[in-house]
């Protein structure tokens, strides 16, 4: 099977998220890295693509470049991986959808509510697949929990309880490192700081395993370290359509904490836990029963945990290996298959408006606010 071309823009040397798309995208023999627009320095981001096997015509300064350079030719890549910074994802993720590329771009999609709206608009009209990557949702295990809630093993869904919390920028002295300070930086970041960088990632975890969506929420916001415009703590309740009660607690300054993302769901008939630290459990436990421990690669998991599943029981799969897992949907996407898991630009567009209606909310002491993009109302 002949493999798909692959182009990059951003994720270049240094980059936190670069090599985990480089891991995942190959990982399979799916796609070849085929072009790149890596570094906002031109001659270092072509050198590194060079270094990376690009062919020299096809290693790009800058992503304006990548795009006249790719457009035309019969060779051109079959999907374009937006890894820059905030701000610029939505000119380069519109840009290349209405050129007819296939895009995943990396969270949070867009900056406002109205350009999510327009990003949404474009891949319907140009036809081509805007996918988000939530990676998270792509661990096996993680596909197990959303199975069960599906076939009734919780029963229905009451309460679930997320939180994305780690001490990676509690240190009031090292706020200044450009590498942290831009995340608080309203320029770079937008509205939101830890909120939007790691708490939309556990809202869309919620949604995801309970097969619902986020109605209203309430938010309460800090920043505990002076110097931040942005909220480095926050806390969010929020409703689901189907009345599922949330509780969301993210943040930056809880040192002690490393990864810090689990999530927990409580039903009617039984509970569940999974913690992307031991990402190959899942706790479960029926009602007036034991605490079981769901192994990731045993027999009778669903057919989505299977699948995903790449290596024997007991041998750890970790972060650039769920990367993969939405990369296979991709290639599959792009092939016709377009597969129930992959994150959309519509979840993309929830995330955001979630986002602005949390800083509303938190302005307002908290005021229930509804979470829903307008045109999803």
């Amino acid at each position: 099977m002949a493999k798909l071309n692959w182009g990059m823009i951003g994720g270049g040397k240094g980059s936190q998220i670069g090599p985990a798309h480089r891991l995942g995208a190959q990982a399979d023999g799916l796609f070849t890295l085929a072009a790149g627009a890596l570094d906002h320095d031109p001659d270092a981001g072509r050198a590194y693509a060079q270094e990376l096997g690009v062919a020299d015509d096809r290693a790009y300064g800058n992503w304006q470049e990548m795009l006249e350079g790719e457009k035309n030719r019969d060779d051109r890549v079959d999907l374009v991986t937006v890894a820059t910074p905030n701000a610029t994802h939505f000119e380069i993720t519109k840009t290349f959808l209405e050129a007819g590329f296939n895009v995943l771009c990396e969270k949070p999609m867009t900056m406002t509510v109205e350009e999510g709206e327009e990003i949404v608009k474009v891949a319907k009209s140009s036809g081509k697949i805007c996918a988000v990557n939530y990676c998270y949702s792509a661990y096996p295990m993680v596909r197990e929990m959303r199975d069960m809630v599906r076939r009734g093993e919780v029963g229905k869904v009451r309460l679930v309880v997320a939180n994305f919390s780690h001490g990676h920028h509690g240190d009031a002295g090292d706020a200044d490192n450009p590498r942290v300070r831009w995340r608080y930086d309203p320029a770079m970041a937008g509205v939101s700081g830890q909120f939007a960088d790691c708490g939309i990632h556990a809202l869309h975890m919620a949604s995801f395993i309970a097969d619902d969506q986020v109605r209203t929420l309430s938010a309460d916001f800090a920043s505990t370290i002076a110097s931040r415009v942005l909220e480095d703590d926050a806390m969010v309740n929020f409703r689901m359509e189907g009345g599922t009660v949330g509780r969301l607690w993210t943040s930056s300054v809880a040192i002690g904490r490393q990864h810090g993302f689990d999530i927990q769901v409580f039903g009617e008939t039984g509970g569940m836990r999974w913690a992307s630290e031991q990402p190959n459990q899942v706790y479960y436990t029926p009602v007036g029963g034991r605490t079981q421990i769901m192994e990731k690669g045993e027999g009778g998991l669903s057919s989505e945990a299977t699948r995903l599943s790449r290596v024997a029981i007991a041998h750890p799969e970790g972060f650039p290996l769920a990367v993969a897992n939405i990369y296979v949907d991709l290639a599959a996407a792009i092939k016709g298959e377009m597969r129930d898991g992959l994150p959309t630009a519509e979840d993309g567009l929830r995330s955001m408006a979630a986002v602005h209606q949390a800083v509303a909310s938190a302005k307002a002491d908290g005021a229930w606010v509804d979470a829903r993009p307008p045109s999803l109302r």
